[in-house]
């Protein structure tokens, strides 16, 4: 069997995301270790969790940086140190800024609670996304995994799955539907990766997923 893929993963708040990748690594449906836990947040329960599991975990306080620089700094060294494969977004709500982008090109996934390109971009993020879902009155949302590049959501697609709203969903029961096909999502789309299953092409100025069989 290869190596288990080595992953670190960013959270800001209760880390479901993040147990689903534990329950598959568990559950032996993914070969990868999750190395390093990092957030923005102090008191977040995803924190637990990756205590609870024995996993190396930080709070990086911004208020310990003289700029986000500094602050993003923080992270690129943590990272580098645990020399990770994979870095997982797992409901992190800062934007990356280039220089962190750059230090991991095209080792960066991030989990969107929706269908890109619909509902992503700038302000879309977190609840905001499903209360925008539910303004517009569309029939169908869903969740996308994709790789990070220096845009905001507009990074090589991995995997999408969709979910349907009904007349009687609301903005919470939209987001509990999402969230489910997320926990699963990440975790075909990690298993992918870790089983050498995706690759990287290039069409013009932009990068395309394939799915290798």
């Amino acid at each position: 069997m290869a190596k288990p893929l080595k992953l670190a993963v960013l959270l800001s708040g209760n880390g479901t995301n993040f147990q689903a990748i534990l329950d598959a690594i568990d559950a032996k449906q993914l070969n990868a270790k999750v190395e390093l836990v990092l957030s923005n947040k102090k008191e977040v329960h995803g924190l637990t969790r990756a205590k609870n599991y024995g996993i190396k975990h930080h709070w990086i306080n911004r208020k310990n940086f003289e700029n986000t620089d500094q602050y993003f700094d923080a992270y690129i060294q943590l990272l580098q140190e645990t020399e990770v494969d994979l870095v997982v977004l797992a409901g992190f709500l800062l934007v990356l800024p280039p220089r962190f982008i750059k230090a991991f090109s095209y080792k960066i996934i991030n989990i969107h609670p929706s269908l890109i390109p619909s509902f992503c971009g700038k302000g879309f993020y977190g609840e905001k996304v499903h209360q925008a879902v539910y303004n517009s009155g569309v029939k169908l949302t869903g969740a996308t995994v994709h790789f990070v590049d220096e845009g905001t959501d507009t990074g090589p697609i991995i995997r999408q799955e969709a979910t349907a709203i009904s007349t009687e969903d609301t903005v919470v029961s939209i987001a509990q539907k999402v969230l489910k096909v997320e926990h699963k999502l990440l975790v075909e789309s990690l298993k992918l990766i870790a089983d050498g299953k995706t690759k990287l092409i290039k069409q013009g100025e932009q990068y395309k997923v394939a799915i290798l069989t």
